[in-house]
């Protein structure tokens, strides 16, 4: 037996390797750790150990979505600020001493939605679901040269640069009301680019998520 408690299914018990190897540090599949653990086993297998690990998590403030984005010791390093009602779902990210990071700004052409990236230095570049799929996900950023791979069901999503070198290794933690991630850095001078894709990452598939819902409660009604 593996650990004694509720699998991903919300059954409780003990549960064998295979449940255990779905989920955490030895999942093939899911790639999210916490603060304080070790990196997933096969990011470790594939890519050696990460220089950094990061976590977000996010909550509602006032008039805000924030997302904090933490180190291993859980201090914040970095703060994502949505206000809302935003038909632009406009986002200012900023480090822990309150200095501007970088700007993320959605805007709809046809049946694509795009967010537009601004870093503090001035350069820009901009991610877009035409690419993105139900199962496999391949985003390419053309002003990088940088392409995002990623698995929606799967959670996991790998960023590599222009010379096929892994950048980072992103996980979402499953059944997390909070919406949590860990982003395992292998060029840690990339770290706020990688932040902010993160970041973009996160609004791209709640929107997807709120459409599906949408989509799904309208069929409801209809039947």
């Amino acid at each position: 037996m593996c650990y004694n408690g509720t699998n991903r299914f919300g059954r409780t018990g003990n549960y064998a390797q295979e449940d255990c190897s779905f989920m955490g540090v030895d999942s093939k599949f899911h790639r999210f750790h916490e603060a304080g653990q070790k990196a997933n086993v096969n990011n470790v297998a594939a890519f050696g150990e990460p220089a950094r690990s990061l976590f977000t998590s996010s909550k509602i403030v006032s008039l805000h979505h924030r997302i904090e984005i933490t180190d291993e010791n859980e201090q914040v390093v970095y703060r994502a600020t949505t206000k809302f009602p935003s038909l632009h779902d406009k986002t200012d990210i900023t480090d822990a001493s309150g200095a501007h990071v970088s700007h993320i700004q959605k805007k709809i052409f046809t049946l694509h939605e795009r967010h537009f990236i601004t870093m503090a230095d001035g350069f820009e570049f901009q991610i877009s679901n035409e690419l993105f799929h139900l199962v496999k996900d391949i985003t390419n950023i053309p002003e990088l040269g940088w392409q995002l791979r990623g698995n929606i069901l799967g959670l996991n999503f790998e960023l590599y640069d222009a010379n096929g070198a892994i950048i980072a290794v992103i996980g979402q933690k499953l059944f997390s009301i909070h919406d949590k991630y860990c982003v395992d850095l292998y060029q840690p001078e990339q770290e706020k680019i990688v932040v902010t894709i993160l970041i973009t990452l996160q609004h791209m598939i709640r929107d997807r998520e709120n459409a599906a819902a949408a989509a799904s409660s309208s069929s409801s009604s209809s039947n």
